[in-house]
Order: C-alpha cells, then structure tokens, then sequence
C-alpha cells in the first residue's frame, strides 16, 4: 500500500489530471457534430425536398445561430465551426451569384484554397490555425498549449493541412475541366476521401507522439 503511494505521489497532478481517450474523443465528436455533421445533414436534406438555395441557407443559418448563441451563452468559441461558416459563406455567395453548375462544383475548390491560404498566413503568427482549433480536439490548458513541442506540433500540422487543402483544389479544379459531371463527382469522392484520411492518420499519429512524451495521456494509455 506504501508502494502505491509513493508511485502514485510521483506522478505529476498535472498528467493524473490529463482526460482519458474516451473524454477526448467524447469532446472531439461532440465538436465534429455540430460544426459539420449537423449543417451537412441539414444540406442533404433540404437539397432533397426543395432546392440548393435552400439548402444552403439552411446550412449557413445552423452555424450563424450557434455562433450567436456561443457569443450570447459566452461559452467558448469553436474553430471548426467558424471554419465551417466561411465555407459555407463563400458557397453560398457563388451560388446566389452566378447560378451556375460549374460554379457550384467549383466551390470545394476555392474553399480549399482560401483555408490553405489562411493556414499558410497563419504560420507567420504566434498562433497557428491548428493551435486555435486545438481546444476542439484536445481540451488543454494554456500551459500545456504553451509548451515547445506542442508548438512545434501545431506549426507542423498548420503546414500539413495547408499542402493537403492546395493538393485537394488544385486536383477538384483538374477533373472538373477534365471530366463530365457524374464522373467527376464519383472520382473527386473517393480521391478527397483519401486524402482526408490519410491527413487525419498522420496527424494522429503525430499528436499520440507528441502526447505520449509530453505525459498527456494516463499511464495505462500510453501505448495507445
């Protein structure tokens, strides 16, 4: 019983503090729901019943009113659902102007490129975009925001995120001058769906690195 004690006294408070996978993975969805499940739901939906106009209104409306209600509610803001809203802004604002299919399916590719452009610009910040949206992954302090590897990690996959949204544009905008619609929009399915997984596998992998030799993670988890 002593023996416990004492090991257990040797254990940072800070790192016994440190939530367990199932937390943060509970906090990450919880995340994920609201800023891209809910508003794509609501997207797939109207388009089906009435038009995309509609649709995207609807989509553009969610994340507005949860933004308002965060200011209102002074709870914390979300960086994905800030994301989320400039995409949808710049969609809906093409698809008002121009009426145009080419336009509409052109839309992923100047978000992309306008989300690159921002992580990019980012880099040269004390901040990083990937060190804003860290809350949304990971609920940490600021001490342990602060630490250099962390930094370092937010800076690197800043840097990974901004190449795999300029990959992402530059290939959409080539199959749609290469291709007829049906067939772009089967072939840029699975290619952006590769890409978003492999992006989310390295920047795991990473993060799991990083948390194991900073002792974010409980001991029982470390070889997660």
């Amino acid at each position: 019983m002593g023996d416990q004690t004492v090991r257990t006294a040797a254990i940072p408070s800070q790192v016994a503090d440190h939530p367990r996978i199932r937390t943060i993975l509970k906090h990450l969805s919880l995340n994920l729901l609201i800023a891209n499940v809910i508003p794509a739901g609501l997207f797939y939906l109207c388009l089906r019943l009435g038009t995309v106009s509609i649709a995207l209104i609807a989509a553009i409306a969610w994340c507005y009113g949860v933004i308002a209600w965060r200011i209102v509610t002074k709870r914390r803001m979300s960086g994905l659902l800030l994301l989320t809203a400039i995409g949808l802004t710049a969609k809906t604002i093409f698809a008002f102007a121009s009426g145009s299919t080419y336009i509409y399916f052109l839309q992923p590719a100047a978000n992309d490129a306008i989300i690159a452009v921002l992580f990019l610009l980012s880099l040269a910040t004390a901040r990083p975009i990937v060190a804003r949206l860290a809350a949304d992954f990971y609920p940490m302090s600021a001490e342990v925001a602060a630490r250099p590897r962390i930094q370092r990690l937010f800076w690197h996959l800043t840097l990974l995120w901004a190449v795999l949204c300029l990959t992402k544009s530059g290939v959409t905008v080539w199959l749609l001058e290469s291709l007829p619609p049906v067939q772009f929009v089967a072939i840029k399915s699975v290619f952006i769906l590769a890409i978003i997984v492999a992006g989310i596998a390295v920047t795991v992998e990473a993060a799991r690195r990083v948390a194991k030799t900073e002792g974010l993670l409980h001991r029982q988890q470390l070889d997660f």
